[in-house]
């Protein structure tokens, strides 16, 4: 059981992440199309954390 535990935690913890990529790759687009650097920059470095 405790291994079926870890299992499911860690498939869950492995769908948050690319939950939060999918995200910050969006937000990246939408910056990319407002022409805000400093926002692109900011978005780039929390893409970066999360590799």
């Amino acid at each position: 059981m405790n291994k079926n535990l870890r299992e499911q935690r860690q498939k869950l913890a492995e769908t948050h992440l690319t939950n939060i990529q999918k995200t910050l790759h969006h937000r990246l687009e939408v910056a990319r199309a407002q022409g805000d650097e400093n926002l692109i920059r900011q978005i780039e470095a929390e893409i970066n954390y999360y590799k």
